[in-house]
């Protein structure tokens, strides 16, 4: 057995931890900016997990107008002090490379935020709509400002909705163009 028998769980595991931990911590950003309802027990669960980390940094970073400073920075931290980890587990990363490669994660991560709102917001409305519950309530607060704009360009037609179509085509399209240049930035 090499080394390599070891080094794989554990960089799974970290990966995992760390990914999850990053993810609550874009959620709270990302339903901040959409101002979801801040008393949504998701919400609540997620500012719960996150404030060990962000209210000692607010301290330190005050916001900047609408800008939660404090929260992009821990995003930013974490998944960065985790790329270096992986990359010490790999064999080294040069600080640089882990940067460029934290924010493509953090960018990639964005889009299928957004993505999976969309997608799991128009199964929704196929299988239950007019159903409430918090998740869905979450769901909806981080869909609909993306969905807006598309509903302009393509109103319902015959009471069916295809905005979520074309927005989910557009994000997609979206990771093609934008992701590929953090790759191109390691060249």
């Amino acid at each position: 057995m090499g080394s390599d028998y070891f080094t794989r769980p554990v960089e799974f595991l970290l990966t995992t931890l760390i990914e999850l931990y990053v993810l609550a911590i874009l959620l709270r950003f990302l339903l901040a900016s959409v101002r979801a309802d801040f008393y949504n027990p998701v919400s609540q669960f997620l500012v719960r997990v996150t404030n060990p980390v962000i209210v000692p940094l607010r301290r330190l970073l005050p916001p900047a107008g609408r800008v939660d400073t404090a929260t992009i920075a821990a995003m930013v931290g974490i998944e960065w002090l985790g790329q270096l980890l992986i990359g010490l587990l790999r064999g080294g990363m040069q600080p640089w490379v882990g940067f460029v490669v934290t924010l493509a994660t953090l960018v990639e991560m964005v889009f299928n935020v957004f993505l999976f709102a969309i997608v799991i917001q128009a199964i929704l409305s196929w299988i239950s709509p007019g159903t409430w519950n918090p998740v869905v309530s979450i769901v909806h607060s981080l869909a609909e400002p993306v969905l807006r704009p598309f509903r302009r360009l393509l109103p319902p037609v015959s009471g069916i909705d295809l905005s979520p179509l074309l927005a989910i085509l557009a994000i997609m399209v979206a990771k093609m163009l934008i992701l590929p240049l953090f790759g191109a930035l390691l060249r």
